[in-house]
């Protein structure tokens, strides 16, 4: 499906869920005629945005009275998480990006940085570090277009990124499994995989709300991750049983 029936179907949604005050994924799947997965992925994006809250087997509306607190609560909890990553970035290092929200929150802290080099799926993040003040090498993946990541995707992205090696990865995550590692409901997960291989560090960044969050598609197992940086939301049992999987967690101050 073409990125513009995607967000027609998701303004569909939209307007359902302000009209009847609340969707189900069954009867959504039936009226767009599309599969529930796909159904479940515009809810995800749509919750991501702040425009609706996930319920078992369907969703309802943000609170009013949540809208404004919510939207500078998880501002503020991204540019916490992007400001402890960045700290781990030294000059002249060459890292790869991922595309998302909180990873894009990175983006203006790199010009504080000196011959960086960045390689990047994301149409976004190219475009945001073009305009930087300091000069950064960037490499693009090419590959094949998905309007669901807005990135590129595909073999060929697997082969521009296994020409390289990386100090780190910087990537993010729909959800976090405790027990397993990083989750999405995206299935093109192969290209985060070429990425994490062919980079010594691999840091995920993602707010404390989506720890503990299970979604089908295991993106990246614990051995295959360095560092987590979350915010201060983390409980600390939580943060312990992570810590005993061997990876370096960092609670940005929120």
């Amino acid at each position: 499906m073409s990125k513009r029936n995607t967000q027609q179907r998701r303004h569909a949604i939209m307007a359902m869920l302000s009209e009847q005050g609340e969707v189900s994924v069954d009867k959504l799947s039936s009226l767009f005629e599309t599969s529930e997965v796909t159904i479940r992925k515009d809810l995800a994006e749509l919750e991501k945005n702040g425009i609706l809250l996930r319920r078992y087997g369907g969703a309802v509306p943000v609170p009013a009275e949540m809208v404004s607190e919510s939207v500078v609560k998880v501002s503020e909890r991204k540019k916490k998480i992007a400001q402890a990553a960045a700290e781990r970035i030294r000059d002249h290092n060459r890292i790869v990006i991922d595309s998302g929200s909180t990873t894009a929150a990175l983006m203006p802290l790199l010009s504080q940085k000196h011959g960086l080099v960045v390689m990047t799926n994301s149409l976004k993040v190219a475009n945001t570090i073009n305009e930087l003040e300091r000069e950064v090498t960037l490499l693009m993946t090419g590959g094949t277009w998905d309007p669901h990541s807005e990135a590129f995707q595909g073999q060929v992205a697997e082969q521009a990124l296994r020409s390289y090696d990386f100090d780190q990865l910087f990537i993010g995550a729909d959800g976090i499994d405790v027990e397993r590692g990083t989750t999405t409901f995206n299935e093109l997960i192969g290209l985060s995989r070429v990425m994490a291989d062919v980079s010594r560090e691999v840091v995920v960044m993602v707010e404390s709300d989506k720890i503990g969050r299970k979604i089908p598609n295991l993106e990246l197992p614990w051995q295959s991750i360095s560092t987590l940086i979350t915010d201060s939301g983390l409980d600390s049992d939580t943060k312990r049983e992570i810590e005993n999987k061997g990876i370096v967690v960092i609670c940005a101050d929120s």
